[in-house]
């Protein structure tokens, strides 16, 4: 993953989106409620070819590239475009808060997983994957939010995430990558 840089044009449509987003922020409600609501939001605006600047859909050969679209000024949230080429992935990790996702271009897939006791430590356990196209949004809160999203389409693949923190301050909304084992079926 790339460092996150903020983007220093947006496009009409992102401000707008922008602008929706801090109105939902600022009623200040539980981040279940608040990532249910900025997705219902969210969810218009994908697919639209206006929405991004042809370098914010530019991605890097060596991994999934971010370009911050905003970033609050507050620290309330940011909204990045994730591109990723064919076969890019993340590793197993959670967030530091609240998070939308939708998939703008293209097709996303998620495996999710749970975080059980060990004899010796702890392991996770696959409980779900999802297959996201385009026009998709899933929202999540902390905890039980550990995931690994990859480009699960042989193109280049774009999704819009929105998260409850400034990207830019803390370089990531990664709270933790898991190097744990893993157990990828049920069972």
């Amino acid at each position: 993953m790339t460092v996150p840089t903020l983007s220093v044009r947006t496009t009409v449509l992102t401000d707008a989106l922008v602008s929706e987003i801090r109105a939902v922020v600022a009623r200040g409600d539980a981040p279940e409620l608040t990532a249910y609501l900025v997705g219902e939001r969210l969810r218009p605006y994908l697919g639209r070819a206006d929405l991004l600047t042809g370098q914010q859909q530019e991605g890097n050969p060596d991994s999934y590239r971010q370009h911050v679209l905003h970033a609050e000024s507050d620290g309330s949230f940011s909204v990045v475009a994730l591109v990723w080429l064919p076969g890019q992935q993340t590793s197993i990790h959670d967030h530091v808060s609240w998070c939308v996702t939708g998939v703008h271009q293209g097709v996303e897939s998620e495996r999710r997983y749970r975080l059980v006791p060990a004899g010796d430590g702890a392991r996770l356990t696959a409980t779900e994957d999802v297959v996201n196209p385009e026009g998709s949004v899933c929202g999540f809160a902390p905890p039980g939010d550990i995931h690994r999203v990859q480009n699960s389409c042989t193109a280049t693949a774009i999704s819009i995430h929105v998260y409850g923190a400034d990207v830019v301050r803390l370089g990531s909304s990664i709270r933790r990558v898991y190097r744990v084992p893993v157990c990828e079926a049920d069972g």
